[in-house]
């Protein structure tokens, strides 16, 4: 790890373990916004971790990025720094001026559609976004468009909010109303440059790997703790070869999925990096599934009240797993792009030096 990662996230792990106290997650889970939280982390210059120099950011590298995603996932985070990474990433492809606060990103859930036209000397967007990642929070919503076949980023300042729900989490995931939407000429993004849905879908899916492997090591963290403390028969329930066994299984679950999630990370901007995302969200996917039952099991009753953490991370484990696409659309993708290469090319496909050729993964 470089002198810079381990600095971004020494900063992280210090601020979050001082600030996202069991007050502000219960807090959050009752609607409220965590301010003072989301203040230090842009004060911290976390919520601007994506940002290029030029773009007034520091300029960290992806893999630095997701070193911080991880710790804010094992943290849980009750706060939309994910999305706004994603977002900050949206405009920086598209050539738009960053945008100060919380954002989040749409569409998240496929079919959804947006459509661009002109209107005199700006423009018109019409359409619903559904399910986006703390809507009624954010400032903007950075969304991908359609005018005239092309994809368009642009940014809904203030969405409308046209129904509030969450996730299991408590997370707010809200639809937004778009119809007849202005938005002024810099609020819009040139056809054809950027990201179009498919890429921010990709994008999505590796960012809530990144934060389910940070869950994922928290929930380890704790089970091997509470097994080392918790009584039974005399002795602590870590010392019986069951509890063992299953806390074995975890810690593969766990190894599993940040192996899959970091080879992702490798892989992003080689031609294979639509493959590494796919198999790594249905592996940390599955992972997630395997890991929070065996959690509970060991945690028995205590894990299921709300005064221990466990639940905090084995909810957002079961949230996120379907966001971007569940392990079942993932692993149905990895599997049709096996079939288009075949089973005598499998081999060479997966461990081309140069990676496969990218028109498979489409």
């Amino acid at each position: 790890m470089s002198e810079s990662r381990n600095m971004l996230v020494d900063a992280a792990t210090r601020l979050f373990a001082d600030l996202r106290t069991r007050d502000v997650s219960a807090a959050a889970e009752r609607g409220e916004w965590p301010a003072a939280l989301w203040d230090a982390m842009e004060k911290a210059g976390l919520s601007a971790a994506a940002r290029s120099g030029e773009r007034g950011g520091a300029g960290a590298t992806f893999g630095d990025v997701a070193a911080l995603l991880r710790v804010a996932g094992a943290f849980a985070v009750p706060l939309p720094l994910a999305e706004t990474i994603l977002a900050e990433q949206m405009l920086a492809a598209a050539r738009l001026a960053p945008v100060a606060g919380a954002l989040s990103v749409g569409p998240v859930i496929r079919g959804d559609r947006l459509l661009l036209s002109r209107r005199g000397g700006g423009w018109s967007l019409a359409g619903a976004l559904h399910r986006v990642p703390w809507g009624r929070n954010v400032a903007a919503v950075v969304a991908i468009a359609s005018l005239d076949a092309k994809p368009v980023t642009v940014i809904v300042e203030r969405p409308r909010i046209e129904r509030e729900d969450r996730n299991y989490a408590n997370e707010p995931r809200d639809d937004v109303r778009c119809d007849d939407c202005s938005l002024p000429a810099d609020a819009v993004g040139a056809p054809g440059c950027g990201w179009d849905t498919d890429t921010l879908r990709f994008r999505g899916a590796l960012v809530r790997c990144l934060q389910m492997t940070g869950a994922l090591e928290r929930i380890l963290e704790s089970t091997v703790a509470y097994a080392k403390e918790r009584v039974a028969f005399g002795r602590p329930i870590g010392k019986f070869q069951a509890v063992q066994q299953q806390i074995a299984v975890l810690a593969t679950q766990v190894a599993a999925a940040f192996a899959a999630a970091q080879a992702a990370v490798d892989a992003l901007e080689r031609p294979e990096a639509r493959f590494a995302i796919a198999a790594a969200k249905a592996r940390v996917g599955e992972a997630a599934g395997i890991a929070a039952g065996i959690a509970h099991q060991v945690h028995a009753a205590m894990g299921f009240t709300h005064e221990h953490s466990l639940h905090l991370s084995t909810r957002r484990l079961w949230s996120w797993r379907d966001e971007f696409g569940n392990e079942s659309d993932w692993f149905a993708w990895v599997g049709q792009a096996a079939a288009k290469v075949g089973g005598e090319s499998l081999w060479a496909f997966l461990t081309a030096a140069g990676g496969p050729d990218p028109s498979l993964l489409r």
